[in-house]
């Protein structure tokens, strides 16, 4: 069998997870976490980062231990069995699928506004782009994201530095409150656990690190710096817009025009594009992976599973999944993505709590009582999502558990 070239050293693991996390929450999350609790973010922004951390000290300590590809699908495998690891693996494929769709789509409504066909078709070209760069070698990829996050943080160092600095010269919005209660908050959670979830991405590169203990320092720098960010904005556009965040689509470009910084609206909008690619980028790459170590174990078809001898980087996977994201792209409707997809992740690292707390003591790196908590946090945040969201997941679940049980039956 062919493996994946062992390139990657902290900084690239750590950009990788950065691009992925921040391009999915600081332009797009806060407004519906506002519209969920109002200023009761603030509580469900730490909800959603302690039961992030658990996630991310259980997919570090499972990652050093089984250093492959396929992140939480070959740690429920290894660990609790394949029908586990199937659960993970096809909840992430399929949910992250749909993620890169949002994430094209949202890329195109902030570079190219106008016409909704226009910007499916500049959705559609960038994912073929951004599919292509992840074909020449993870190397290149990680080299992208690096440019792209670079991009997103100059942007909201300077969106901050307006904001913050302008707030005393204009009228501050005074009215903060805490909307919904506690069901309010722990929605607010769900949706801003979704912006957390880009580290499980350096898991799922864990055969291209090029050493176990390098996956454990990504996840906890590049989670530990994500969530410092994503306080530190959600207070700046409380401060700014109060209640009416709750309101906003586009709250960061808000907030810079209500302190009379309309100029800055335009270098937002550039910074929400970047930060759309860059999450597209690492999901995308993400996402093949999973599909390879999928197909290696005869859960996808067996095509599936190539390896290119030039880049060695998953070329049919890659190839196939980016087929399917320009389908989403230019045909689906993808206003309910979000919530599946979160149902999708939190699916995923309820498996991969149990996995690590079923981990031998010679594995363990954190107590048990962290994968309780992580666990726990995860069911109930799922519970906690839209209704719609949690049939369609419970459904599109038991699809691929039920065509898994058809092609066991039949396999000789």
């Amino acid at each position: 069998m062919t493996t994946l070239a062992r390139r990657l050293g902290t900084g690239d693991a750590v950009v990788v997870g950065l691009s992925a996390m921040i391009g999915a929450g600081v332009f797009v999350v806060f407004a519906p976490a506002a519209a969920a609790a109002g200023a009761g973010l603030l509580v469900g922004l730490v909800v959603a980062a302690v039961v992030a951390s658990c996630n991310a000290v259980a997919s570090a300590q499972l990652a050093s231990s089984h250093p492959a590809s396929g992140g939480t699908y070959l740690f429920g495998r290894v660990v609790l069995g394949p029908w586990w690891g199937f659960l993970a693996g096809w909840g992430f494929v399929v949910g992250k699928t749909a993620s890169c769709a949002a994430m094209a789509i949202t890329f195109a409504a902030y570079a190219v506004p106008g016409s909704t066909l226009g910007q499916r078709l500049v959705g559609a070209l960038a994912v073929v782009a951004l599919t292509w760069a992840n074909l020449r070698g993870v190397t290149r990829t990680a080299y992208v994201a690096r440019v792209l996050l670079a991009v997103v943080l100059l942007v909201l160092v300077v969106a901050l530095v307006v904001v913050l600095g302008g707030a005393s010269d204009v009228e501050v919005a005074r009215s903060w409150t805490v909307a919904g209660g506690a069901l309010g908050v722990l929605q607010s959670a769900g949706l801003l656990f979704f912006a957390f979830a880009g580290y499980a991405r350096i898991a799922t590169l864990a055969e291209e690190v090029r050493s176990p203990a390098t996956l454990g320092r990504a996840v906890l720098v590049s989670l530990g710096f994500v969530v410092v960010l994503y306080a530190v904005v959600a207070v700046a556009l409380l401060l700014v817009l109060g209640d009416g965040l709750a309101n906003e689509p586009t709250p960061v470009a808000a907030a810079v025009s209500a302190v009379g910084a309309s100029w800055a609206e335009p270098v937002v909008r550039l910074g929400a594009a970047a930060a759309s690619l860059g999450a597209l980028l690492a999901l995308l790459a993400g996402v093949g992976r999973t599909t390879l170590a999928m197909a290696r174990e005869r859960d996808l078809p067996g095509w599936l599973a190539s390896v290119d001898p030039r880049h060695q980087v998953p070329d049919h996977a890659q190839l196939a999944v980016g087929a399917a994201v320009v389908v989403l792209v230019l045909a689906a409707d993808l206003r309910g993505a979000i919530g599946f997809s979160s149902f999708g992740v939190l699916v995923y690292y309820a498996v991969a709590n149990a996995s690590a707390y079923a981990q031998p003591d010679e594995q363990r790196r954190w107590p048990r009582a962290l994968n309780v908590l992580g666990l726990v946090g995860c069911v109930v945040l799922v519970v906690t999502l839209p209704g719609a969201a949690v049939v369609a997941g419970v459904v599109v679940l038991g699809v691929g558990l039920l065509g898994r049980s058809v092609v066991l039956a039949r396999r000789p």
